[in-house]
Formats: structure tokens, C-alpha cells, sequence
């Protein structure tokens, strides 16, 4: 490995086996100003992540052991988000395709423009950038559910149902106004500012537990 950059700021990360194509590129990138780590290997930079990594990767298809391709999908199933950028000089209709259904930021074919690289790498710090913030709203968010008590949850869910106070009194046995009293300590811990914010908190929450 060389190249340099830090866990904290937004660094691409080179995976590439061909040395010479790896220091011209980090050469390149450095021009730019933008900090580059380099690997010879899908295994070498899998021994090396870690969650503060923020940037993005740029990655060859063809390496030894595990290809590009194989990296990203074994990337998608661990739920690591960061954005790639694939690079080859061997692509096709059906590589390209793949490749970007599976979340790729762009598929690019050497030899590519200096700007073309430039270009590319400002989208996937952006495309990082949006990740993390989106995780950020959702830790915001969970922290909220888990201040709920379980009576709190279980009258927001139903409120969220478009089940009014009477309804979800009868259903759990509680007066009307106990149910307000739980619902408006729900809302207030949720942050909700109205019962439409709640409902979209809600789905939030949803989606959260059912990707």
C-alpha cells in the first residue's frame, strides 16, 4: 500500500495490481488535490477497512484473487455503502450493466480523459457525502423509537394506522385521555411536529427494518 490520506478525510481509495497504473493514478489524483490510498488487492483493502473511511473507491475489474466485481458484491452484502467507481480495459455491454445495477457510480473504460476521472470522483464524494447524512437522520431517528416506552409505541404505531384516540383506547383498554397522554409524549420524544411529520418518521422506520 502507499499513497496517503486519513480515515477522516474524503480519499479514494485505489485498488489496482498493476504498479505503474497505480502510482500514475495516484500521481494524478494528488494533482488534483485529492488524497489517495493505493492496494494491490481486493483482499489487501478489505484488511484495511473500517467504518471512518469516507471517500470512495476506484477500482479495477481484473485483479488477483478476488476480482473488482466480486469485491463490490461482497461490499453490497456486508451493507458497506461506500460508492465505486469501476475501471477496465476489458469492459463490455453486459460488465457495465452489472456493474452499475449493483450500485456502481460510473463504469469507466482505459485509457479515460484526466477529467473524465476528475469528474467522476467529485460524484461519488457527493454520492458518499449524501450516504453518511441519510445514516446520520436514521441514528437520529432510531435513538428517538428506543426513548419510546412500549405503550408510547404501541398508541404511535396505531395513530400511524389511522386509528383515532377512541379507536386505540378500545383496543387497549385505556381511556381516551390516557391515550392522548401517551401519544403526546410519543410525539414529543419522536420530535414529530405534526401527526403528517409522524407518519413519515414512521415510514422511516419502516424501511429501516425492511430494506
Amino acid at each position: 500500500m502507499n499513497g496517503d490520506g486519513n480515515n477522516s478525510a474524503e480519499t479514494v481509495f485505489l485498488v489496482e495490481d498493476d504498479e505503474a497504473v497505480r502510482e500514475g493514478l495516484s500521481d494524478l489524483l494528488h494533482s488534483a488535490g485529492i488524497a489517495t490510498r493505493c492496494f494491490g488487492s481486493a483482499e489487501e483493502f478489505l484488511q484495511s477497512w473500517d467504518a471512518a473511511m469516507t471517500g470512495c473507491l476506484l477500482l479495477d475489474v481484473r485483479l488477483p484473487g478476488m476480482s473488482g466485481m466480486e469485491l463490490q458484491s461482497h461490499l453490497n452484502s456486508l451493507g458497506i455503502a461506500i460508492p465505486i467507481i469501476i475501471m477496465t480495459a476489458h469492459g463490455d455491454i453486459p460488465m457495465v450493466r452489472k456493474a452499475l445495477k449493483a450500485g456502481a457510480v460510473e463504469f469507466l473504460t482505459k485509457p479515460f480523459q484526466d477529467e473524465d476521472i476528475f469528474d467522476v470522483v467529485r460524484q461519488a464524494f457527493e454520492r458518499d457525502r449524501e450516504n453518511r447524512r441519510a445514516m446520520d437522520r436514521q441514528a437520529v431517528l432510531q435513538a428517538c423509537v428506543e426513548s419510546l416506552t412500549e405503550r408510547e409505541r404501541q398508541v404511535l404505531e396505531m395513530v400511524t394506522a389511522g386509528l383515532t384516540n377512541r379507536e386505540i383506547a378500545e383496543k387497549l383498554f385505556l381511556s381516551v385521555v390516557t391515550v392522548k397522554l401517551h401519544r403526546g409524549q410519543g410525539m414529543r420524544k419522536m420530535q414529530a411536529e405534526s401527526l403528517a411529520d409522524l407518519v413519515r418518521m414512521w415510514g422511516r422506520i419502516g424501511s429501516m427494518h425492511n430494506p
